[in-house]
């Protein structure tokens, strides 16, 4: 038996409707950030659900990047950030007390100027695993530009290695597969030591 989608339903007085509708509207908005939402009001009832697709993932969403952060992190056109599911790349940035400073790690640049090559300013398809958002409130998606799934195509070119956090494992195993072909042959990262970083 398939697991109920998340809902909340209310009956609301005729009197307090309109206040009512104002303030979920608002929560609803300020949730959607973090997760997609459908919300309904037949005229007497209001009720607000998390869209999920079978097996319980959110529903894939199109959206517009701003600017690439990093070889695996982008933002939004509207300010979400995105970390990409399954993959790690070098950093180009770390934190020194309490301020980020430009630090990049070998290979880092490259990363995010390939990164920036697949998707910046362009219409991207997201979609999710089991969890959809990370410690740091951050979207956690696969990522589509187009027939590039970025994520994958970071990996087969020697940009990134697999980064497995359970419970986001549905391409897990291919992505290994995927990395270990650019480590025996040798690209990007694999291709200027036995091991990066």
């Amino acid at each position: 038996m398939a697991p109920r989608r998340p809902r909340l339903r209310l009956n609301i007085p005729p009197a307090a409707r309109p206040a009512a509708v104002l303030i979920v509207a608002a929560a609803a908005l300020w949730a959607a950030r973090t997760q997609p939402l459908a919300v309904r009001f037949d005229g007497q009832s209001l009720s607000v659900e998390a869209r999920r697709a079978p097996g319980g993932q959110a529903q894939p969403a199109d959206a517009t990047v701003r600017r690439v952060i990093d070889g695996d992190t982008i933002e939004l056109a509207d300010g979400r950030l995105v970390r990409y599911i399954g993959v790690d790349t070098p950093e180009t940035r770390r934190k020194v007390d309490g301020r980020w400073v430009r630090d990049p790690e070998p290979m880092g640049e490259e990363a995010t100027a390939f990164n920036r090559r697949l998707v910046e300013g362009k219409r991207v398809r997201l979609e999710y695993d089991a969890q959809p958002t990370d410690r740091y409130g951050r979207l956690l998606a696969y990522v589509y530009a187009g027939d590039v799934f970025v994520n994958a195509e970071l990996l087969r070119q020697g940009y990134a290695q697999p980064l497995t956090i359970p419970p986001n494992v549905r391409h897990a195993e291919a992505f290994r597969v995927i990395a270990q072909d650019a480590r025996d042959t040798r690209r990007g990262l694999w291709g200027r030591s036995k091991e990066p970083r």
